[in-house]
């Protein structure tokens, strides 16, 4: 057996072990700094995000259509079957784009209201 192949077993778990020992960590130590400011933690928990299908709708359409066009430009422009940084960056470049016109829609929606964005 090779070293890779011995570490694999002990450095998984313990991965897996450091990553959840984190997040609990962290969201304890955010409980106690809400706290700690007079705030109850357990009053932001359920607290309604109104664009979040918006947002991930967004992005996973420009994700889409990035994927789409990755496909169509490599199929019938380039006559390339395996460009695999052109298939990732249409992804990255139609989720971004995705993103930024749902910040258009938040930010049109909350001026049209009249909410200071600052």
């Amino acid at each position: 057996m090779q070293t890779g192949e011995v570490l694999i077993p002990i450095l998984v778990p313990l991965g897996a072990f450091a990553l959840v020992f984190g997040i609990i960590y962290l969201k304890s130590r955010e409980n106690m700094a809400m706290i700690e400011r007079g705030m109850n933690p357990k009053e932001f928990a359920n607290r309604p995000a109104p664009y979040r299908n918006l947002k991930n709708g967004l992005l996973f359409l420009g994700a889409g259509i990035g994927l789409a066009l990755a496909y169509f430009i490599t199929k019938y422009l380039l006559h390339d079957e395996e460009n695999p940084a052109l298939w990732f960056a249409f992804i990255a470049i139609g989720g971004g784009l995705g993103l930024i016109r749902s910040y258009a829609i938040e930010k049109k929606e909350l001026l049209d209201k009249g909410v200071d964005i600052g």
